[in-house]
């Protein structure tokens, strides 16, 4: 549809991207440094060039919660992939079973930046980074993305139904937070 790349002082270059399927204006930054606005139609690239500008501060920060990702994904131990993925899909199909949660499939990969994640028909992403956390996180991690199998935001219903499995997920999000990696 078209794209602009602009200079924002101390960010760098800035990719300014129409998008059809884009509602509002849209800041995403991709590891290491990929800054991208997407611009909805009808809305002017100046506009979009402004907010991006407005929100200097707010990409500066994620910019260096990335940095610090992947500095702190570069000092962890090597972690054997077939055994990951053997332990994480065991792991998954055991959680499911015992908290009456389904799934449509796993994929097991080395993500830079999330946890897990789960897809409109509810197949789950897991990180084998998880093997890297203490057990209880990386079963708190799976069981967040089993509930999205159930309710796909984060909304109160979804915070309600994942403490009712874990017994603290606001506790468990906050440990999570010290080991940067995001999930949905």
């Amino acid at each position: 549809m078209g794209a602009k790349t602009i200079h924002i002082e101390n960010l760098g270059p800035v990719l300014l991207e129409k998008s059809s399927r884009a509602k509002h204006i849209n800041i995403s930054i991709k590891p290491p440094a990929k800054i991208r606005v997407a611009v909805p139609k009808g809305v002017s690239y100046e506009k979009a060039e402004s907010v991006a500008r407005s929100k200097t501060n707010w990409i500066k920060k994620h910019l260096n919660r990335i940095s610090k990702i992947i500095e702190q994904n570069n000092h962890l131990e090597p972690i054997d992939k077939e055994y990951a993925r053997s332990y994480l899909i065991n792991r998954i199909e055991e959680l499911a079973s015992q908290h009456g949660l389904k799934y449509n499939k796993v994929y097991i990969k080395n993500q830079k930046t999330r946890w897990g994640s789960c897809s409109k028909k509810n197949n789950i992403n897991l990180n084998m980074k998880l093997l890297s956390l203490p057990k209880e996180l990386s079963d708190y991690v799976i069981l967040h993305e089993l509930v999205h199998t159930k309710v796909k935001s984060h909304a109160p219903d979804f915070w309600m139904m994942l403490d009712k499995h874990t017994g603290d997920a606001k506790g468990y999000h906050k440990k999570l937070k010290k080991y940067g990696l995001s999930y949905d």
